[in-house]
């Protein structure tokens, strides 16, 4: 009797496991931010795309306000795949030891060094003295001002110089910005419009011309490679949705405008002026590349700002262009170059 009673518990043990990684397989923890450098993230999960493709798949989405808190959850395994800024992904892939890898692009663009109209601040020497935001301290933004800064001889109160360099959310920088207690920002759109619409400000930098051809990745897409190991079909489907919605978002910007905005007001319960939409649109690029050469240009700054330790880390592997790759040709594209 003993020894059957074993074999029943054993079987009902196999049974509840198999039963448990069924449930694995047909479920995907999804991050992004309510931001239109995620519009990918935003229409197709508006629009039902991503989940016509996946079929029976459980899509579990979290939003976050910055990349930082999207790597903390992928690292306590809370999260499968995320669109995420270049420096949160370049930071993850060194302190996980290659175990978060970019898998896609999603947008190009979208960033400006905004400041007061009020301030007569013409050349980078006019920053000294000031306070100047970035979203969040080692964030893609924050260490695209940092990198700037450098590059004019300019520098953080903290590291001996006399920019006071803010990391606060995008919200926070909005409110003390229209009261003035903010002189600049490094911003992401919808916010760096935000900054010159509602808190009449101006562009003093567009980042795109900081970089060849205008084009620097502002999102891309990471995803834990176990999660990619044990599922390259899941993940590759999510692909070829991405890539069918940013051909999408292209072929009808009025109606992913309008989605788009749709979903950042139920999201973060704010509307945002039609001119803020239309003026961050002007400043974006949706595409699939990764764009490797600017994350590696990004990866060098962040190395020399002191955000990835004290050797230059080992990029090999930070991008698997291979999914994607299959899922180009699969439509009938040529692949991606690495």
């Amino acid at each position: 009797m003993n020894r059957m009673r074993n074999k029943v518990i054993c079987l009902c043990t196999g049974v509840f496991l198999c039963l448990g990684r069924v449930r694995a397989e047909v479920a995907i923890r999804v991050g992004h931010f309510p931001n239109i450098t995620h519009a990918q993230a935003l229409v197709g999960l508006a629009n039902g795309a991503f989940q016509k493709t996946l079929g029976d798949v459980k899509i579990e989405v979290r939003t976050f306000t910055a990349g930082p808190s999207e790597i903390e959850a992928l690292f306590a395994k809370a999260l499968d795949l995320v669109y995420i800024g270049p420096g949160p992904a370049i930071n993850g892939f060194v302190k996980s030891g290659g175990e978060l890898v970019v898998i896609a692009g999603a947008c190009s663009g979208g960033a400006s060094l905004v400041v007061r109209n009020d301030l007569p601040i013409k050349d980078p020497a006019d920053f000294r003295g000031k306070r100047i935001a970035s979203p969040q301290l080692g964030g893609t933004q924050d260490i695209a001002l940092r990198r700037w800064l450098k590059e004019h001889g300019l520098a953080p109160v903290e590291k001996g110089g006399d920019v006071r360099v803010l990391p606060m959310s995008n919200a926070d920088q909005l409110t003390l910005f229209v009261q003035k207690k903010l002189d600049g920002a490094w911003a992401p759109e919808p916010w760096a419009a935000r900054l010159v619409v509602e808190g009449q400000g101006r562009v003093y930098l567009d980042e795109r011309t900081r970089w060849p051809r205008r084009q620097f990745a502002a999102t891309v897409i990471l995803v834990r490679k176990k999660f990619l190991s044990e599922h390259p079909r899941l993940v590759e489907k999510w692909l070829a949705a991405h890539v069918d919605v940013t051909a999408w978002i292209k072929k009808n910007p009025a109606l992913a405008r309008a989605l788009i905005h749709q979903e950042i007001k139920r999201i973060t319960t704010q509307s945002l002026p039609d001119a803020v939409i239309a003026q961050a649109w002007d400043r974006l690029e949706f595409t699939a590349d990764p764009l490797s050469s600017s994350l590696t240009r990004n990866a060098d700054s962040a190395y020399e700002l002191g955000f990835l330790g004290r050797r230059k880390p080992d990029l090999s592997g930070l991008v698997d262009l291979k999914p994607l790759s299959k899922v180009l040709l699969a439509k009938g594209r040529p692949p991606i170059a690495p």
